[in-house]
């Protein structure tokens, strides 16, 4: 159903109608509404899209959707977007409005929630960032006028105090979760040798190479790794991004589907994230999730995510990238104990979970 008017929660799905739909910012969306489902919630709710662009792809519901319309996408939008969602809230009247990514109207009739992914743009800085940093300027400038910031993590919790200060008492801490889809995969080798001929032993990169996530370390550590292992092999998934470097060796699988990605996780021998600023690190989860040992940095968000879950080591330390991974592959019955602390790690991060907790936070501005 289509309207103008909606009097209960007003949850802004564009985000699944652009490339954000097929990244992190996607899954939270698809995961939140779908926890919202099993919850009950979905008759409460409404979801603004844009009918410019295709009507996103959303969980089955009783949802309720509002439609608005558009003129300006990409590097320009949130300059046109604080005002054209204020002027739309005015006319739409919600009980409540919940922006799923940095995105903040300039006023609003209702209370204003937003999930807060991460500030790595201001966190990190560069000049790699700088365009980021001018498109999401209205919006970090906005963020301490929100009466709820949904942080997905500790780590993102602080840099909203402290880098767009967002006073504390506005700012809760509501993790991501992972979708049951994300479990061991029996057969998972002999599926990935049929489909793209990679033998085991093989370390898993999954997401984007850009400069933040360290690729360049990532081929140190495998390649000071195979000086004792030669028989292992480099796997990276996903989109590499406009940043990834031209000459980067191994399996490059490009964007692989789900179920390509539970038998990824399965088989490989351990995922190597040298990512060096997370406001979550949603990969790392659904690693655990699969029961696949995790060699990480130690910085932002990532402590708190994987727990025992995993091995942490020095930021921006290549060698000990290597040095864990060489643990790992040398002593099976650690990577094992590894990939059962991971899973038990995991399964305390559902949808469920997520939606239970952001609707109380609701009620709790409603009342």
């Amino acid at each position: 159903m289509h309207g103008s008017t909606f009097d209960g929660v007003l949850i802004d799905v564009r985000s699944l109608q652009g490339p954000g739909g097929g990244r992190g910012i996607g899954t939270y969306a698809r995961g939140l509404l779908g926890g919202l489902v099993e919850e009950g919630f979905d008759h409460e709710v409404g979801l603004l899209w844009d009918g410019s662009r295709p009507v996103p792809t959303v969980p089955p519901g009783k949802w309720r959707f509002v439609e608005v319309t558009r003129r300006r996408h990409g590097r320009w939008e949130a300059y046109e977007d604080e005002l054209a969602t204020a002027q739309d809230l005015a006319n739409i009247r919600p009980a409540l409005y919940h922006a799923l990514h940095l995105t903040m109207p300039s006023t609003a009739p209702c209370p204003i929630a937003v999930t807060l992914h991460d500030l790595i743009p201001w966190a990190l800085g560069g000049p790699r960032l700088w365009m980021e940093q001018i498109r999401y300027r209205p919006a970090r400038r906005r963020l301490k006028t929100a009466d709820l910031v949904i942080a997905v993590s500790g780590a993102t919790a602080d840099d909203a105090v402290s880098l767009a200060r967002v006073p504390d008492s506005r700012v809760q801490i509501i993790p991501e979760g992972v979708e049951s889809v994300f479990a061991p995969a029996e057969g998972a080798a002999d599926r990935i040798m049929a489909r793209w001929g990679v033998p085991q032993p093989f370390l898993l990169n999954v997401g984007a190479l850009d400069a933040r996530k360290d690729p360049r370390a990532l081929v140190r550590a495998w390649r000071q790794t195979r000086s004792s292992h030669p028989e292992l092999s480099l796997v990276l998934a996903g989109d590499p991004g406009p940043q990834a470097p031209r000459d980067m060796p191994g399996h490059r699988l490009g964007v692989v589907d789900t179920k390509e990605l539970v038998d990824l996780l399965t088989a490989a021998a351990c995922l190597v994230f040298p990512s060096r600023y997370e406001g979550f690190g949603l990969p790392v989860l659904e690693a655990m999730a699969c029961a696949c040992p995790v060699v990480a940095y130690r910085n932002s968000s990532l402590p708190e995510l994987l727990g025992e879950g995993g091995i942490l080591v020095q930021d921006g330390d290549s060698e000990a990238l290597a040095d864990a991974v060489v643990e790992l592959i040398d002593s099976p019955s650690r990577a094992q104990e590894m990939g059962r602390l991971g899973l038990r790690r995991a399964s305390e991060y559902t949808w469920s979970r997520t939606a239970r907790m952001t609707v109380t936070a609701y009620r709790d501005l409603l009342r």
